[in-house]
């Protein structure tokens, strides 16, 4: 009998068909949580700590980008088919009301993935396999604004912070002027009056993928299957959604209900568009993100999909 996969997760409200798949159709695996996001899981898949991860598209396609085969994972998979929409935050008492003000200030992003001139190979290797999608939309924000002066040169000072919370308290405490995070996420934020919106930015790609270590490992059929039947559950249950968000991942009913009308789950997980993963690979390349015209989707995917 196999060993039940280790799958990393981030524990949002994206998660719950997860949930339901384990719950109610005995999807044989540890979750494990990373509430720092996708560049975290990057870490974990190369150091043999988890075996899937749930997680942006950006940032495992600037992964794969940067590193290729050594990133030390696949796409495998398509979780939620609509894109993301990144609100801008910045602190309570910030003058600031337009993303215009954001220009040349300090970014606070989860963690970084670039590479730094004159640094050596080990050093690249560390920062580049944590890039994360709150580091990787900084450039896709420059982008639309026409603010990168040359690919990759950000005109923002880059503060890491690791975890959602420090990055609300350094928009507060000055550590960082803004941050980026997925709009229901922080709207609780904002309606406490902890921090302030100021904008947002949708992802132009389909927003969360499945990525495997091993795209060939024998478990992944079933894996699949069982996050279908979990998000068949949860498109059909409704009210018990929102209830278990409501509940255990720090939303409230309202923001929950409202959420739902603007996410679409895909009914059949395995595969991924080679569509969306070279217009992915096109905006980040011009960003600056990653580079090199040789990178071809199919190094990127382990299975592919027609849309």
């Amino acid at each position: 009998m196999s060993c039940p996969l280790r799958i990393g997760f981030v524990p949002e409200h994206f998660s719950t068909p997860l949930h339901f798949a384990q719950t109610y159709f005995s999807l044989a695996a540890t979750l494990i949580p990373f509430p720092s996001g996708t560049g975290h899981m990057i870490t974990s898949l190369r150091a043999n700590e988890i075996d899937v991860a749930i997680g942006l598209t950006e940032g495992w396609v600037a992964g794969l980008g940067k590193e290729g085969e050594k990133a030390g994972y696949k796409i495998v998979g398509t979780y939620v088919e609509t894109p993301l929409c990144w609100a801008i935050s910045t602190g309570k008492e910030k003058e600031w009301n337009d993303v215009e003000d954001l220009k040349e200030g300090k970014i606070g992003v989860s963690r970084i993935g670039r590479y730094v001139t004159g640094s050596t190979v080990a050093d690249r290797e560390r920062v580049l396999r944590n890039c994360s999608g709150s580091y990787v939309m900084g450039f896709v924000l420059a982008d639309t604004k026409r603010w990168l002066k040359a690919p990759g040169d950000i005109p923002f000072d880059v503060v890491p912070l690791q975890t959602f919370a420090k990055l609300r308290e350094a928009v507060n405490d000055g550590t960082a002027d803004f941050f980026m995070w997925e709009h229901f996420t922080s709207k609780r934020y904002y309606d406490n009056g902890e921090i302030k919106r100021i904008g947002e930015i949708y992802t132009p790609w389909s927003s969360w993928k499945i990525v495997a270590r091993d795209a060939e490992d024998e478990r992944l059929p079933e894996l699949f299957a069982k996050i279908n039947h979990g998000v068949k559950y949860f498109e059909e249950h409704q009210e018990e959604a929102v209830e278990y968000i409501s509940t255990h991942l720090d939303y409230s009913k309202e923001d929950a209900q409202e959420w739902l009308q603007t996410v679409k789950f895909a009914p059949d997980v395995k595969g991924v568009s080679h569509e969306t993963i070279a217009k992915t690979i096109e905006i980040l390349r011009k960003a600056g993100v990653i580079d090199g015209a040789s990178i071809q989707t199919s190094d990127m995917i382990g299975f592919s999909r027609s849309n």
